[in-house]
Parts: C-alpha cells; sequence; structure tokens
C-alpha cells in the first residue's frame, strides 16, 4: 500500500514517530507521500526523507496556515522545487488549495498562494497535492485554466458531478477515514462506482481518524482498514483496490517500485 497523504513531521508524531513507521510497515504501507503545509516544515520533511527511503516529500504552502506564509515563500517553495532541501528532491507541489469553509481565511491572499503554486506546478512539470474545502469547483476551474491535469484532491468531501468534473480532467481524490463512516452517504456512492484509476488510499494522518476512532491519533497504519472499506463498498477485493490505489500513485508521484527506493537526494 501507499499512503498518498499523511503529515508525517507533524508535532504529534515528535515523540515516536519511528515507531509510527514501523507500525505502518508492519500493516503493509510501503511508501508514504508527506506534503509539508509550511516553510518551517521544510527542513524537518527533507531530513526525515534522507533517513527513510520510503517517505517521499512534497513542498508546498496549506491554505489554512495562512498567517505563518509570506509573499516570499513562493519564492521559497520554488528553490525548493529547484534545488532540493539539503538534498531531498519533490516528488510534488503541495499541500496547497483554498478553504472557503473558515471565515476567518482571507480568500484573496489564498488565491494569491493557491494561483503562485499551481505556476509552480506547470514550470516544473509536478503533480500538485490539492486541499479544497467547500471550494472544489474553484479549484477544478483554477486546474482547467493552469492546464493542470497531474494532480490530487486529497480527503474528497464533493458531490458526484464535482468528482466527474475532475475524473474528466484526469484528476485523482484521495479517500481516507472519513470513507469508514456510514453517515459520509455521498462519499460512499462517489467511491462504490468510481473509476479505479482516479482513487488514491490516504489516512492525513494524524488527522481524520476512522470509525471508532474519533478523538485518537490516527497512523498510516491505518490504511489498510480504509482498503478493506472501499473494497465492501465496491464489491471487490480489498487486494484490488490496493493494487489499483499503489498504481495510481507511483504513476501520478512517478516514484520508483520498492526494491529501488533509495535516499530521495538530489
Amino acid at each position: 500500500m501507499i499512503d498518498s497523504h499523511c503529515h508525517l513531521v507533524a508535532p504529534e508524531f515528535a515523540l515516536d514517530r519511528m515507531q509510527v513507521l514501523e507500525r505502518a510497515r508492519a500493516a503493509g504501507v510501503q511508501a508514504f507521500i508527506a506534503p509539508a503545509v509550511e516553510v518551517a516544515e521544510f527542513p524537518l520533511l527533507a531530513d526525515l526523507c534522507r533517513t527513510q527511503p520510503e517517505v517521499f516529500a512534497a513542498y508546498g504552502l496549506h491554505p489554512m496556515y495562512l498567517a505563518q506564509h509570506q509573499r516570499e515563500h513562493v519564492q521559497r517553495v520554488q528553490d525548493a522545487l529547484s534545488y532540493g532541501v539539503n538534498g531531498v528532491r519533490a516528488v510534488a507541489v503541495g499541500e496547497s488549495g483554498l478553504d472557503y469553509f473558515l471565515p476567518d481565511l482571507d480568500a484573496v491572499l489564498q488565491l494569491f498562494y493557491f494561483e503562485a503554486q499551481l505556476k509552480l506546478a506547470r514550470d516544473f512539470d509536478l503533480p500538485i497535492i490539492l486541499h479544497a474545502r467547500r471550494a472544489h469547483d474553484a479549484v477544478a476551474h483554477a486546474l482547467k485554466r493552469f492546464s493542470l491535469g497531474r494532480a490530487v484532491v486529497h480527503s474528497f468531501a464533493g458531490s458526484e458531478a464535482q468528482a466527474l468534473t475532475l475524473f474528466r480532467q484526469g484528476v485523482m481524490i484521495g479517500i481516507g477515514g472519513p470513507i469508514t463512516y456510514p453517515r459520509a452517504q455521498r462519499l460512499r456512492r462517489i467511491v462504490a462506482s468510481m473509476p479505479l484509476e482516479f482513487l488514491l488510499l490516504e489516512t492525513d494522518a494524524p488527522d481524520q481518524p476512522l470509525i471508532g476512532q474519533q478523538g485518537m491519533r490516527n497512523e498510516p497504519a491505518q490504511l489498510a482498514h480504509i482498503a478493506s472499506c472501499i473494497a465492501e463498498l465496491r464489491g471487490c477485493s480489498t487486494a484490488e483496490v490496493i493494487a489499483a490505489s499503489s498504481a495510481n500513485a507511483r504513476r501520478l508521484f512517478q516514484l520508483p517500485h520498492p526494491e529501488q527506493h533509495t535516499v530521495n537526494a538530489a
């Protein structure tokens, strides 16, 4: 399995990060995409990738962290993509996107950082990892304007029509813990019938715990339970879901096969 979205340098993992990775490996997770959310995380993430070759970095500016961003940080992202951070290259731009749910987040400033990162993804020919909360239409429109199809909307929570729009643009969606909640009926309908070639598995750890684990820290080791839930909804084997989603992740992020994992150095 590949966890296509987990925040391994989050403070929640500061005390037992290596044990978290060990539990994930024991559960069958072979690779991790770890997106940064602000420039302060870039060196922490790079250091983790240097010692854990199955962890792959993405560098970006998350819309919920506007208070930490400065306009010159766009150049910091560009430098990270150009030269790597402490020798570690990125497999994607992100986490970027738009959040129109939280009222205190300046929509104009969000759009400035989002469009700047879309341009970087296009210029560097890298996929972009997207946060879209009550902003799926705006995100899809921006991707179309920038002619970007190599993207994933992580933790997708939009409508059937919005999902179809993304699929038509070649955009993947990340599915994690929310799919395990029976009340997530719309999401379950989408995942039950969507084309498998657009599916990525994710945990968003330490966030978005599975049902029965509310209030607890989420971990990448939970990925197998997410895959099993998706398989049950689709009426197929868990192995089929894992094989398809892992192939999708390797294709989107241009990952090596497990036996080829080496330190992601520049």
